[in-house]
């Protein structure tokens, strides 16, 4: 992968050309772009209900602009900057919300959470030359639940999947000892409501979905966001009938030039597999890149500002991380 980002390199004469792919995305969306800033740019009835808080705001002031926004629990709190889903988390009360105030140490926001129980991640692009945009994937997802058995604990559960060992720390620490419940047999219980790999989902490839209809109904939607051109939406949707006619849904991420091709995750799929999508995205957004610079005069970013990006991105993936153990 880096032989054929060396490449385009060549062919662009820029190591960061990925900041021109959405020219009114922070960095293009490759890295430290503003969830708040990239919500602004959506119809309000896409995405959930949100409001946005500075680092070091008290929790009675989140409370105030809660009550005011008339938001009901639950709610769900979230870094303004996100990296895999760490420090994303359901709030049920007050006290969670005073909790999650306190303990951040970024901004962040608090957003309605969608009842939605279905969730997919939709790849799309549109060449800055072109009328109609294309779907190149759609990652269906899986979350972390548990089907009972009349005699295991929840924590024994847990430990029968390989998938769910790594995930044993934090769900220990957040359900303590409520994971020595007996769950009755056949009953599911949903552990993780969100739909992060590295939070436990299970990542399916749906690209065979993948029609006219949604096509149309995606490129129009596409095209109300101004300056985008390459990314992932993650969806979350009532019916896959209501969504192909562009109905309850909600977009609860948009992200741009540093998506990656999730469909890839999929446990069928081979690592050969995941370079070739991995590649076959770079192409294309070297050439969504490449237009926009030369139809729209949009720079490419340059060598010392590219770095400097990298290096703050190093220090909030360190403060965050530390946030979320």
């Amino acid at each position: 992968i880096y032989l054929y980002w060396f490449i385009l390199f060549i062919r662009t004469r820029s190591f960061f050309f990925f900041n021109a792919a959405n020219p009114t995305i922070t960095n293009g969306g490759f890295l430290l772009e503003s969830k708040k800033d990239i919500y602004d740019l959506l119809p309000t009835s896409y995405y959930p209900a949100t409001l946005f808080f500075n680092n070091g705001i008290s929790a009675d002031h989140v409370q105030q602009k809660i009550e005011g926004s008339n938001l009901q629990f639950p709610l769900l709190g979230k870094p303004d900057i996100g990296m895999r889903g760490l420090k994303v988390k359901k709030l049920e009360s007050w006290e969670e919300v005073f909790d999650y105030v306190q303990e951040s140490q970024v901004n962040f926001l608090i957003q309605e959470f969608i009842p939605f129980e279905n969730e997919i991640g939709i790849f799309y692009y549109r060449y800055p030359n072109k009328m109609n945009g294309e779907i190149t994937g759609i990652v269906g997802k899986e979350f972390l639940s548990l089907t009972g058995d009349g005699i295991s604990t929840m924590d024994e559960l847990l430990q029968q999947d390989q998938r769910f060992i790594l995930q044993l720390p934090t769900l220990r620490t957040t359900y303590g000892t409520g994971l020595q419940k007996v769950l009755a047999k056949d009953e599911n219980y949903l552990m993780v409501p969100y739909g992060n790999h590295s939070r436990g989902a299970k990542f399916l490839d749906l690209s065979n979905l993948i029609d006219n209809e949604l096509t149309n109904t995606i490129d129009a939607l596409c095209k109300k966001i101004p300056g985008f051109y390459f990314g992932r939406m993650d969806i979350r949707y009532q019916s896959w009938e209501e969504l192909l006619k562009g109905k309850y849904f909600s977009i609860i991420e948009l992200n741009g030039a540093g998506s990656e091709p999730t469909h890839i995750y999929d446990p069928r799929h081979s690592v050969f597999y995941a370079w070739k999508e991995i590649i076959r995205h770079l192409h294309i957004l070297v050439k969504v890149s490449s237009l926009n610079h030369q139809l729209k005069q949009i720079p490419y970013m340059d060598f010392q500002t590219g770095l400097k990006m990298l290096k703050e991105n190093a220090k909030y993936v360190k403060k965050i991380s530390y946030q979320h153990a």
